[in-house]
This record gives structure tokens, sequence and C-alpha cells, in this order.
């Protein structure tokens, strides 16, 4: 009886041989093993797992309404509605008690990458239009600061001119103290997004700290040069 490892390392080494030899590289001939288990029969069986990311369920809370039309998924809340459309590569089912569940409609390496995906933002969608997300920032430097006037945001960074930012659609800032800065919204992408273009006009620097960070960032200090010993 031919070992099934064998077979695998020979279908393996040709597909590499017909490579190295200036050919286009084969991969309809080679195996895609994930999690090869070998049984006490002696015969080779592939065992796929499931993302544990993917496979969780998303639980609905109360006061969400979920409206599931094909590969298009609405999700409605009390911070607002949020809407997002899935590629074939993935199938959403809701049971009788409202719970979603994403799993893989084909068997692919682009499936497996996108379950895992878009079983997170699926559940950011109904966090989102429930809770909301939040990123907060702090100013650090002297004449640093922040003002909002209606929807524009102008921060003072020690440039020539100050920085004016329009605040997109769906995003609340608040400003605390004219230094710390709260950036929430219901799109957690949008929230994470804005916080970052904010950021990147002063990222901290690591010798006195100046700049614009996050709230919970730690900053690795650097000493400064030091001046010969008399």
């Amino acid at each position: 009886m031919l070992n099934p490892f064998t077979c695998l390392h020979a279908s393996f080494n040709s597909s590499l041989r017909s490579g190295f030899a200036g050919e286009s590289l084969n991969t309809s001939n080679m195996l895609e093993v994930q999690c090869p288990v070998q049984s006490r029969d002696g015969y080779l069986r592939i065992e796929c797992k499931e993302s544990r990311i993917g496979k969780a369920p998303i639980g609905v809370p109360q006061g969400v309404t979920v409206v599931l039309d094909g590969q298009s998924l609405a999700v409605k809340g009390p911070l607002g509605e949020l809407a997002q459309t899935y590629p074939r590569e993935v199938k959403l089912t809701q049971d009788e008690k409202g719970v979603i569940t994403v799993a893989r409609a084909l068997d692919t390496g682009r499936a497996r990458q996108m379950h895992g995906l878009f079983r997170t933002l699926t559940d950011n969608m109904v966090v989102g239009v429930s809770k909301g997300f939040e990123k907060k920032l702090q100013l650090i430097g002297v004449g640093y600061r922040a003002s909002i006037d209606k929807k524009e945001l102008t921060l003072n960074l020690g440039f020539s001119h100050p920085v004016r930012l329009t605040i997109p659609e769906g995003i609340t800032v608040k400003v605390e103290e004219n230094t710390r800065l709260t950036i929430s919204g219901k799109d957690k992408c949008a929230v994470g997004d804005f916080s970052a273009t904010i950021r990147s006009w002063r990222p901290p620097e690591p010798y006195k700290g100046k700049g614009i960070k996050y709230a919970d960032e730690v900053i690795r200090r650097k000493e400064g040069k030091v001046g010969k010993k008399k």
C-alpha cells in the first residue's frame, strides 16, 4: 500500500523541479495542507479548521434592528444606521433569536482570509450603532492647543499657521482643557482614521515627548546627547 505522505512529497517535489527548470510553477498539482492528521488505518486525512474569530456568533442587543438581504446587511440602532455588502466568499445567517453567524461559502484561501475579517466588521457594526467607539488624544507641548468652530477643528501645533481640519460626517469631537480630544462615532474605521489623521500632524517625538499622542499610548523615550566630561 502506498504511503500517503510519500505521494504528497513526490507531488510537491515534481512541482518544484518544474519551477526550478525555468518553467512556470504548476500549482494545480500541489496540495494545500493545513492540518494533516494520520489516522490509525494509515490514511492521511486533511482537517481544515475554521477561524476561531470567524465562527464566533454575534449577539444582537436589545434596541438594534438587523436587516439581512442576500449579501447585504443593514444594522440600525440608537446611534444611527450602518450597512455593509459582503463578498461571495462569505455568507451570513440569522436564527430565530437574532444571533448572526458568518460562515465561509467557499473553501479557498481568500475565503479563509475573509472569514474572520468580515465577522469582525459585522460585530463592529452592531457595537457601533448600540454603544459607539471613541479615541482619546492628548496634545503635549508649549502652546499646543485645540479648539472647535462648528464643524472645523483648529490645532495650534507650533507651525507658522494653525492646522484646520473638517470634521467628517458622523464623527463627534470634544475638546477638554484645550489639550485633550475625544473623537467618537458609530463607525470604528472612521473614528480611527480621523484620529490617525490628527496625530499625523505632529507625532510624538522620543526626546521630550512633544506632539499628539493617544491617551493610552506609551512613548519610548531616548536620552539626548551628553557633552564630554571635563
